[in-house]
């Protein structure tokens, strides 16, 4: 628990990072999510990666509001963003959170499970976000192998899902982070030009 939660705020101060980097004039630009502009990414990445962080530390479903709302119409929504992704880990600071399992609606997982899925999803898509818009996204060399660890392990199931796009080759060498984004399918030299 106390290692993933510390991916967890890590992930989570570097998504709120490149929340702010974020410019209005960019929102209708294009990411290496091919379905997503930049402000439907940014909707999903703050929907899905902080009120669903706080809301599956707390069993509870998402409401359909926050669902359906455009995040990006506030203009501080990265600041809205950023002090609920403070929320959302600070919810999972609870040990007694990571016990037990977590009902999605539509299948059951172990809560750690689905702390590593959301991590990773704020990870990748903040990564997405960040290129996007000019931007890095950096993690530490650990939390990069935590990330290619998720990633491999769940990579079929998201293919399944049209999640993943097919495996983008890239140097055996190359670092963890660039290795899990080639395996869920981006290419790590990805530019919007």
């Amino acid at each position: 628990m106390n290692e993933l939660h510390a991916y967890m705020k890590e992930c989570a101060a570097e998504a709120a990072r490149v929340a702010r980097g974020v410019r209005g004039d960019q929102l209708s630009a294009p990411t290496p999510c091919t379905e997503f502009d930049v402000r439907a990414l940014v909707n999903h990445w703050v929907l899905y990666t902080s009120h669903g962080l706080e809301h599956r530390a707390r069993r509870r479903p998402l409401p359909e509001d926050l669902v359906e709302r455009d995040f990006t119409a506030d203009p501080h929504w990265a600041q809205a963003y950023a002090a609920q992704l403070d929320r959302a880990v600070a919810a999972w600071a609870d040990p007694a959170v990571w016990e037990g399992e977590i009902d999605l609606g539509f299948a059951v997982s172990p809560a750690p499970e689905i702390a590593s899925l959301i991590i990773k999803e704020m990870a990748v898509h903040g990564w997405d976000v960040a290129v996007s818009t000019g931007q890095e996204y950096a993690v530490t060399p650990e939390a990069g192998e935590f990330l290619l660890r998720v990633v491999d392990e769940h990579a079929d199931m998201y293919r399944q899902y049209d999640g993943f796009a097919d495996p983008v080759p890239v140097d055996a060498g190359a670092p963890a982070f660039e290795r899990a984004l080639a395996l869920s399918g981006r290419d790590p030299r990805w530019s919007p030009r």
